[in-house]
């Protein structure tokens, strides 16, 4: 039961917000959607989970049409930052009263697990949406999450405002669920070292298109830092793709990605070291020269 996403364009006032987004998601994977602001990733978290409608392309679900089709959308769970404002009509709503609005859009919704995780999070449930803090609200976004159920389940951006604490119980939650449920989640978070253990896949959103879409460990593992003197650095990595080139007077650091069967030459004077998919992202982001 794959979802597959075909040539999605989104428009916003004559400006192309996704470009041509293709994705194929398959069942049992915790993939992790990272991108820098603007990218586009609660849009196209929005389009795959239908509450927002593409300017051109198709989503499906098993084969079936997303959009407008109940049963598609019965699989499918987007929990996204609450915005409680006065202006988003939420912040007079309590939160066991969003809890049960929410409860009524999943026929699989779990309420043992709703129980176990206001009791685990300490929620207030009688108090207003208003009145609560981000990293509360961030709770209540977890527990929709992971009570729905659902086969398919998006968070964005799912521990703004949590501590070390609170973050920790929601890896921690969200594995169990995973190994019990086989779930898929795709999580999009701008925290992306520490969940960088979780995600078994990574797709990288830049300026509405996919960058890259793969294993996180092979993406990882193809990554290289060298560092040295300017010209042993060029000579060094000459004929590899090379990304954010930083330079101090006449030392000079890279990031390369090899490709199958390709090295850095480490004859030459210089340092080599593996970097963290967080250093990647940046390198492939980042601002930069790029050379190949």
């Amino acid at each position: 039961m794959s979802l597959i996403c075909k040539n999605i364009v989104k428009t916003y006032s004559g400006r192309d917000v996704l470009q041509d987004v293709s994705l194929e998601l398959h069942p049992g994977k915790i993939y992790g959607l990272i991108g820098r602001n603007g990218a586009g990733k609660t849009t196209l978290l929005s389009i795959l989970t239908a509450q927002n409608p593409a300017t051109r392309g198709e989503i499906s679900l098993d084969g079936q049409r997303v959009w407008e089709n109940r049963r598609s959308l019965e699989k499918l769970c987007f929990s996204r930052e609450l915005n409680a404002n006065a202006e988003s009509g939420l912040a007079s709503m309590k939160a066991k009263e969003y809890l049960r609005i929410a409860a009524t859009y999943y026929e699989s919704w779990d309420r043992d697990m709703e129980a176990r995780l206001v009791s685990l999070f300490e929620l207030n449930v009688k108090k207003k949406l208003g009145k609560m803090s981000k990293g509360m609200l961030s709770m209540i976004t977890i527990i929709v999450a992971l009570c729905s159920k659902a086969p398919y389940t998006f968070l964005d951006e799912p521990v703004a405002g949590l501590d070390v604490v609170a973050r920790e119980q929601f890896y921690k939650l969200l594995l169990e669920e995973y190994a019990a449920s086989g779930r898929t989640f795709v999580i999009s978070t701008h925290v992306i070292e520490e969940a960088a253990d979780i995600l078994e896949e990574v797709i990288i959103l830049h300026q509405g298109k996919v960058l890259l879409e793969g294993d996180t460990q092979t993406f990882v593992d193809s990554a290289r830092h060298v560092s040295g003197k300017a010209e042993e650095v060029d000579a060094a990595t000459a004929g590899l793709e090379v990304h954010h080139a930083e330079t101090v007077g006449r030392s000079k650091g890279v990031t390369v990605f090899l490709k199958p069967g390709q090295s850095v030459d480490e004859s030459r004077d210089v340092s080599v070291q593996p970097v963290n998919l967080q250093r990647a992202f940046v390198a492939l982001c980042g601002e930069e020269e790029t050379r190949q």
